[in-house]
């Protein structure tokens, strides 16, 4: 390096990827472009690996799901104008669903005329609305405070999206600036006087029932409510990005809930007279708790207070770090022997009841309900289920009891199709020593399938199931069940055993139903990519999730004793 060049102080981009290392990134996920090339190069002599996709969808989608499963957020790339376009739904994912990411793109220069409007679009206004914060990088000497401020509101509560626009001359200057040190906040601890109110109403309740939400996933949540549950023995449920923080095997779990109404937790929820509803995000799909005129009492327990909507009003508030407050509620609370639980617990009984219907039946197709019993048979406790956005996302929800945190990765916020593949590959970054398949199907898997690529060049292990039957399959469920004619929602297929192979990944074709266990076993055995092709009858849609489930009545509550 020149001596004037030492005289100048570090170059911009350099600066900025020192920054990203102080906050400790260790991947970006990304399709760089022609004004990302000098901050390419400074990541080239990075310690920061450079994950290149062939979407810059699917790069969001990777960042945000390695936002979800650390706490960390997740880095994604892209250039100006389409890249940065192509970059929107996964940074709306991340944002919706609640998962820490920050969204990088370049730009033309901004100190000297532009040549046109060729591929210049006002990317940070477009980002804005979908976003925690969106902000143009004006000067090198802001990068140090911006890169310390987007990391730090895509990670506190409530996690979700930034975005940091880089123009391409900013990169080339030079500065004296120097990274700033990240520093841990401590989130505060919700007030004793409420924790206090929140015990007294629980132990005097007749039947009180726990709420599993969306912002309760988090890993000293899953601890702090697995300790209050098995002191108190309250029942719960559970939304579906709630699922697994509590093992599900538990005697105290009633369900997921799949459904926005009508399924047997439902009845649970409506006869309950305290709900203790933690972690509720209103961006989440959630079971209908609350109503006019309602009996229940909603406790709210939360990092954040509530936002008031017609379902949700709730009429105690517990705000602040939801596992420190969980632990001083259950080192208070003492199981009160008029409690009642005999009706959650023939509601839980009869849900898992009707969940094994038909988890063995041997017809081909595969029954949905056969297809998530395998994969819970076939599965360890850690194994993870990254699922795209299709009809089968219902079954799964429903039918697959969780055995831990975070292994069922489901969107019940945006709930985008193309998710499955991408979160998956990022699962398994995370965790290349645990099992991971991606479930999806075939319309989803379209949406972002030349991520095969990316998976094979990053040499993973990693199963991919597709689910066909040649249509939007949740759309004609929904078409059905309105007594709408089938129309618009059918297409083709390529033949998925040859695409997988043009890929370099290993293609299979499901034959028959009982094929499906042996085939995951010798996959995971074997190592690699596998792509295996399942023709799916969905007939059961209807008949199960709508007309039998509402056609349903719930038990007549027992009596005090």
């Amino acid at each position: 390096m020149s001596k004037q060049a030492v005289n100048q102080g570090v170059k911009a981009s350099d600066l900025f990827v020192q920054c990203l290392e102080a906050e400790g990134v260790e991947r970006i996920f990304g399709v760089p472009g022609e004004e990302n090339l000098d901050l390419l190069e400074s990541l080239r002599t990075s310690s920061i690996e450079l994950v290149v996709t062939r979407h810059e969808q699917a790069a969001a989608f990777m960042a945000a799901t390695f936002g979800r499963l650390t706490g960390k957020a997740g880095v994604c790339l892209a250039t100006l104008g389409p890249g940065a376009t192509n970059l929107i739904t996964g940074v709306a994912y991340a944002q919706l669903g609640g998962m820490p990411l920050v969204a990088i793109t370049g730009q033309k220069p901004i100190k000297k005329s532009k040549q046109g409007r060729f591929q210049i679009l006002d990317v940070v206004g477009t980002m804005r609305p979908i976003t925690k914060l969106a902000e143009q990088i004006p000067a090198a000497g802001k990068i140090p405070s911006l890169v310390r401020e987007a990391f730090k509101r895509a990670e506190e509560e409530r996690p979700g999206a930034v975005h940091l626009e880089l123009p391409e001359d900013i990169a080339r200057e030079h500065t004296d600036a120097s990274p700033l040190r990240k520093i841990v906040t401590q989130r505060a601890a919700p007030d004793p006087v409420a924790i206090r109110a929140a015990v007294d109403r629980i132990q005097q309740a007749k039947s009180p029932l726990v709420l599993i939400a969306a912002g309760a996933n988090r890993k000293q949540v899953s601890r702090s409510l697995t300790a209050l549950i098995e002191k108190t023995r309250i029942p719960f449920v559970s939304t579906q990005m709630g699922k697994g923080v509590v093992d599900e095997r538990r005697p105290e779990y009633l369900g997921t809930a799949a459904l926005t109404d009508g399924d047997y937790l439902h009845c649970a929820i409506d006869q309950a007279d305290l709900i203790l509803c933690v972690g509720h995000d209103v961006t989440e799909k959630p079971p209908a708790i609350m109503g006019h005129g309602g009996t229940a009492a909603v406790i709210h327990f939360n990092f954040t207070s509530a936002q008031i909507d017609d379902v949700y009003f709730p009429e105690l508030e517990v705000v602040g770090d939801i596992a420190r407050g969980i632990d001083v509620l259950t080192h208070l609370i003492t199981p009160s022997p008029t409690w009642n639980f005999r009706y959650f617990h023939r509601v839980g009984e009869d849900h898992a009841r009707h969940v094994r219907q038909r988890s063995d039946a041997d017809g081909f197709p595969v029954l949905p309900q056969r297809l998530v019993a395998d994969l819970r048979r076939v599965m360890p406790d850690d194994g993870i289920l990254a699922l795209d956005n299709g009809m089968y996302k219902l079954w799964v929800a429903r039918n697959y009891p969780a055995h831990q945190q975070n292994t069922v990765l489901l969107d019940n916020a945006l709930a985008s199709m193309g998710t499955g593949l991408p979160s998956a590959m990022a699962a398994k970054l995370v965790h290349p020593g645990r099992k991971v398949v991606a479930v999806c199907g075939d319309g989803g898997f379209m949406m972002n399938s030349q991520e095969l690529e990316t998976a094979v060049r990053l040499q993973q292990d990693l199963v991919v199931l597709i689910l066909r039957d040649d249509g939007y399959g949740m759309i004609r469920w929904k078409q059905e069940s309105m007594g709408l004619t089938d129309f618009g929602l059918g297409f083709r297929n390529p033949d998925f055993v040859l695409y997988a192979q043009s890929y370099g990944a290993h293609g299979h074709r499901l034959r028959r139903t009982g094929e499906l266990i042996p085939l995951m076993t010798a996959c995971f055995a074997a190592g690699g990519v596998h792509v295996i092709d399942i023709p799916v009858d969905y007939s059961e849609n209807v008949r199960v999730l709508t007309d039998e489930l509402m056609a349903k009545s719930c038990l007549v509550p027992f009596a005090d004793p």
